[in-house]
């Protein structure tokens, strides 16, 4: 059974889904990390790379972002034998202005990438004004039904237009895919009016990608249950619900808690995975790549050794795919697994990762001399590691700890389960860096919960929080007070 689990109250929005009662995927969403994939920028190229066929486009944001040459419409619109093997000066310049998309997230010292060639998503549809092509959703299986839609996309399209037949589309009517496709161009018409208005690089159009991917998520489910804490967001999603059943949770644990979410989080996070049988997975995440290290720990078997060592690396092999998609780890991924010595007991591991492919383009390039297997998935917003963790002052780097903000949100969610108590003030342990996290909200969570947080700040190496008290207001606040 699919079931999709909310956590819309709080600041930072989460998602859960789970699969036979496994978290399969975990998605956060925090106004300081939030994806800006599929933000519109009017941008102006600020310098040109030739020797990467590429420019920075500066578009309003900390960091340039990165353009290549395949993506300029200027380059798509005049593609041919010719034009391919010219360099991206003969195509843009240094100061010209350009709308483009965010495709990538920036990432760790990258700045993100963008794309010239605009998509703007309907519900059967996804538009590309200068993008020259039809396809459609890889989803859609039968050969009858992708070439009918390819026609009538080209039909519809003019030279330079561009159309992606999305999986809903093969329920929609041809007229009803051109009346969305004439509201896109509408769409896309008043995006370059508004740019014309711009007069310095910034944001045109965001995407709300939360809710978004709550929507996607739901249109993949089998007869599946959503449960959200929200009851706006819970009409948003019944909406476009069609095969799970939407419903509201109100109760005072949080959602996470309640279905043991919360719980997978701090196993995400951790350094080692142990596997049902004993044996255990080990990683290790660099900016440059993530090795996987799979060892047979307690696990000895019962038939000859490389039985014992298939059964271990195909069930590792399993919870690695597993593990790929929660702690959404992109890039270059190399697994040494236990020493393989027949040929098909190697195939047997790759099939599994054939299998169990996700969203995120998973790349298996083969073993290398020493065995170890390598693949590439493909990397469009942080990890979970990086999402949710900052390096440790203490050990210079060398491990992770929980930030200020994320024990921050846990303090605020457990505050949440007390409101309405009958107390009037609460006692709060805790370090500097959490409380001053909490600093900006409190007033208005204070009014949400019904009595008053006091802080007694502790110097720490890690962040931390204990509810130290509940009682009246005038004894939290002389106690606080004691405490500085």
């Amino acid at each position: 059974m699919d079931q999709l689990i909310i956590n819309y109250q709080s600041r930072e929005k989460r998602f859960a889904f789970m699969r036979n009662h496994k978290v399969e995927k975990m998605v956060f969403d925090r106004p300081e990390q939030r994806s800006l994939v599929g933000n519109i920028y009017y941008g102006t190229v600020s310098k040109v790379l030739p020797g990467m066929n590429a420019v920075f486009v500066d578009i309003g944001e900390e960091k340039h972002a990165y353009l290549h040459r395949d993506l300029l419409p200027s380059y798509v619109l005049s593609l041919d034998k010719i034009n391919e093997k010219k360099g991206i000066s003969t195509f843009v310049h240094q100061g010209e202005k350009l709308l483009v998309q965010v495709n990538k997230d920036a990432t760790g010292t990258k700045g993100m990438r963008v794309t010239g060639i605009i998509e703007i998503q309907g519900n059967q549809l996804i538009y590309m004004p200068q993008g020259r092509y039809v396809a459609v959703s890889k989803k859609i299986a039968d050969d009858n039904e992708k070439a009918s839609l390819r026609r009538i996309g080209h039909q519809l399209k003019t030279a330079d237009e561009g159309i992606i037949f999305r999986t809903s589309s093969l329920f929609a009517t041809e007229e009803e895919i051109h009346q969305e496709l004439e509201q896109l161009r509408v769409q896309h018409h008043e995006l370059m009016k508004q740019a014309e208005t711009f007069k310095k690089p910034g944001l045109i159009f965001q995407k709300d990608t939360f809710v978004e991917m709550l929507i996607e998520v739901m249109a993949n489910m089998d007869n599946g249950e959503v449960l959200v804490d929200d009851l706006s967001l819970k009409r948003i999603l019944e909406e476009h619900n069609q095969n799970a059943t939407v419903s509201y949770y109100g109760g005072k644990e949080n959602i996470f808690a309640v279905n043991r979410v919360e719980h997978e989080i701090d196993k995400a996070l951790k350094r080692v995975v142990w596997l049902e049988n004993g044996s255990y997975l080990i990683f290790d995440e660099t900016e440059a790549l993530s090795i996987i290290d799979v060892n047979t720990g307690k696990f000895s078997g019962k038939s000859d050794y490389q039985e014992t060592v298939l059964k271990t690396n195909l069930l590792a092999a399993k919870e690695i795919c597993r593990q790929l998609r929660l702690r959404d780890i992109g890039g270059i991924v190399l697994i040494d697994f236990i020493d393989m010595h027949r040929e098909q007991d190697k195939q047997s591991v790759l099939a599994v990762f054939e299998q169990n492919k996700d969203e995120n383009r998973i790349k298996l390039i083969g073993y290398t001399p020493l065995g170890i297997l390598q693949l590439t998935r493909k990397k469009t917003k942080v990890s979970l590691s990086e999402a949710l963790t900052v390096k440790c002052s203490v050990c210079e780097g060398t491990g992770r700890i929980l930030s200020q903000e994320t024990v921050a949100f846990r303090l605020e969610r457990e505050l949440v389960e007390h409101r309405n108590g009958d107390f009037e003030a609460v006692l709060v342990e805790t370090t500097k860096e959490v409380k001053e996290a909490m600093a900006h909200h409190l007033e208005f969570l204070e009014e949400s919960l019904k009595f008053k947080v006091y802080f007694s700040v502790k110097p720490n190496p890690s962040h931390y929080y204990l509810l130290k008290q509940f009682g009246e207001e005038s004894e939290m606040a002389q106690k606080a007070g004691d405490f500085y």
